[in-house]
């Protein structure tokens, strides 16, 4: 079903590099996965993925419950056979997509009634029927029920749902009836330390073959979620992996590696690349910069995958100017390169010994072009106001595509 083994943990720290087995393969930790929640990475086909080193993806059992219907993909062989993807699978359950239609659902400790975004279809999700839904799907990994809680909340909202969210895992335990897929439970907790190791020891008390920490990255500070990682990540098994789902950008996964994080998911890489931000060793690119109008180098000197050997930052911010749909796909495809690219430094620099190096040259080379775009920004070479400007971040239903 799955296996997990720790070969060596960072002398310095919680670093650790792992392998994960499926039925679908084996996967390298500290590994991140690829949002495809509708079951496709946008723009991205399976195989050209796992020529990028992918061997795991996400798919969301909200989005395909809706559509195209958990029946039809299960009528068709399963997610696997439906979206022709070789590798693993993981299904996040919806409770964050449930949580992001918080003027469309109500909560009770029996479940969730929600209107659904597509059609305002009316559906009633528990945590059977949202176990139900992914052993349909046939996922390798399925997530139990949880409630995410909006922030800043009050403490007792924030116990409620921690409460729900243990209860849930438990209804979802008992609900299995598939033994070829694992069940990873969640931590929630919002900002409260006391309430993270609370949640964590409730979850871990009931034996799950993975676990997640959820109700991060949901806007607070960078400084308290690694705070909350700190405290939440002493508390879960060695022996198990750790997920910390919907995080992030990259020095999220070198930070949350650094304290003790396997795997990880965003849909940061995909979504940034089709608003022309591209991911560099030494930062970023934000490709619709005029500064880029002539340039004939390619994204990254440093990088080997296709786009760069092929393309340059001129040809890449005219696809941009003109919203030709490849080049979305281009930068897209540049982007995964990179993530992979990351964690395999990261992976590489753990089983060598010299991980804290590597965490420290990668914030140094990140902190001196943060230099140079403050530069650039007040000397007026970026292009225009609001050129260099990151893309506003959101909390919708469609946060994971």
């Amino acid at each position: 079903m799955l296996s997990f083994v720790v070969h060596k943990t960072d002398p310095d720290g919680r670093a650790r590099r792992g392998t994960l087995t499926t039925a679908h393969g084996a996967i390298e930790t500290p590994a991140f996965m690829p949002v495809g929640s509708l079951g496709a990475v946008k723009g991205i086909d399976p195989h050209e993925l796992q020529a990028m080193g992918y061997g795991l993806i996400l798919n969301n059992a909200y989005h395909l419950y809706l559509r195209p219907g958990h029946e039809v993909v299960a009528e068709l062989g399963g997610l696997h056979a439906f979206t022709a993807w070789p590798g693993a699978i993981l299904t996040d359950s919806g409770g964050f997509q449930v949580f992001s239609l918080a003027k469309l659902r109500t909560v009770t400790d029996d479940g969730v009634t929600f209107q659904s975004h597509v059609d305002g279809s009316l559906h009633h999700i528990t945590p059977e029927r949202a176990v139900a839904i992914q052993e349909a799907l046939g996922a390798d990994i399925m997530m139990t029920f949880d409630e995410c809680v909006a922030l800043p909340s009050s403490r007792e909202k924030v116990l409620e749902a921690l409460f729900r969210t243990s209860h849930w895992a438990r209804r979802c335990q008992d609900a299995r009836r598939r033994t070829d897929q694992a069940l990873f439970g969640i931590v929630q907790g919002g900002h409260d330390a006391d309430l993270r190791v609370q949640a964590a020891r409730d979850i871990v008390a009931m034996g799950f073959d993975g676990y997640a920490v959820g109700g991060l990255s949901v806007g607070e500070e960078k400084s308290v979620m690694y705070r909350m990682l700190e405290v939440t990540v002493p508390e879960l098994p060695g022996g198990s992996p750790r997920y910390l789902m919907g995080v992030g950008m990259p020095e999220d996964l070198v930070e949350g590696a650094a304290r003790g994080i396997d795997m990880f998911d965003c849909v940061v890489p995909s979504r940034h690349g089709r608003t022309g931000w591209l991911f560099t060793s030494f930062g970023r690119v934000l490709i619709k910069n005029a500064r880029y109008k002539q340039d004939e180098g390619p994204i990254d000197p440093a990088c080997s995958c296709p786009v760069c050997a092929r393309y340059s930052r001129a040809y890449l911010h005219h696809l941009y100017s003109v919203k030709e749909m490849l080049g979305a796909r281009l930068n897209t495809v540049h982007n995964l390169y990179y993530y992979a690219a990351l964690m395999q430094g990261v992976r590489a620099s753990i089983e060598g010994g010299y991980f804290a190096a590597f965490r420290q040259e990668f914030h140094a080379k990140r902190a001196g072009q943060a230099i140079e775009e403050e530069r650039l920004h007040l000397y007026g070479e970026d292009g225009g106001a609001g050129a260099t400007g990151a893309p506003a971040r959101t909390v919708s239903v469609e946060e994971r595509l």
